[in-house]
């Protein structure tokens, strides 16, 4: 589990593509897999064979680990349904370790699940942050709300505006140095996880019972339902310190 505060910029140091994908399948790579070797001084510092970490929002089994690089190996259905096909040697990769237990939740509860990809649309920069848009898949339109949260290339981000086929995020200069969002163009397609608990409480509701109690899920009209959480919302930025 990650919380979507980028500890490194990292660097994809070498792609080896392994073997060779069905040509008749959709869509599909031109290999069955692919190893990756990415630099990473900071997150490889303790990292061991057997190990997670989130590249681009993605998360990856460390095959090993030596001299401030890792190697992770990425099957063909992840290259396909993730920007990670889209990597060439050279290119840059946000990168985080999974939370420990007892450590702090920067961001949000993140799975390195990638849901989809979106594409960036439009970068309106101003004087202290930038807005950008990005395309949203109709089938993950739902699970995006104002002020809500969503994962971006592995940056824990608050949405600024939902539309039914895009959102809007203000990316302060921290972000735009640390991470990759400060070098993607508009084109450039970007890893999109939403927020968990949206589809299970979904996932809930579409069985219209209290999981163990066979209670009816109170519906929005029930004077028994809990009202909106209160409190002041605050924006934060997927970067680590």
């Amino acid at each position: 589990m990650f919380t979507g505060i980028v500890e490194e910029l990292g660097e994809i140091a070498a792609i080896e593509e392994l073997g060779e994908a069905d040509p008749t399948a959709p869509g599909a790579a031109t290999a069955d897999s692919a190893r990756l070797r990415i630099r990473g001084p900071r997150v490889t510092v303790d990292a061991k064979h057997g190990d997670s970490i989130a590249v681009n929002g993605v998360c990856l089994t460390v095959v090993e680990a030596t001299d401030g690089e890792f190697t992770a190996d990425v099957m063909a259905e992840t290259l396909r349904r993730s920007s990670l096909g889209a990597l060439a040697p050279g290119s840059p990769v946000n990168l985080e370790r999974p939370m420990a237990l007892g450590g702090r939740l920067g961001g949000h509860l993140v799975q390195g699940h990638v849901d989809g990809t979106g594409v960036i649309t439009e970068r309106v920069p101003g004087e202290r942050w930038e807005v950008v848009t990005i395309s949203l898949p109709p089938d993950l339109a739902r699970y995006v709300v104002d002020k809500g949260s969503i994962t971006v290339d592995g940056i824990s981000l608050t949405v600024v505006e939902a539309g039914a086929d895009h959102f809007t995020v203000s990316l302060i200069p921290t972000t735009l140095a640390l991470t990759t969002l400060g070098g993607k163009r508009v084109g450039d397609p970007v890893n999109l996880e939403v927020d968990v608990l949206a589809k299970y409480v979904e996932r809930l509701l579409a069985h219209g019972t209290v999981p163990g109690a066979g209670l009816p899920v109170p519906g929005p009209q029930d004077p028994a339902a809990p009202g909106p959480a209160r409190g002041a919302a605050h924006a934060r930025e997927g970067v680590a310190p």
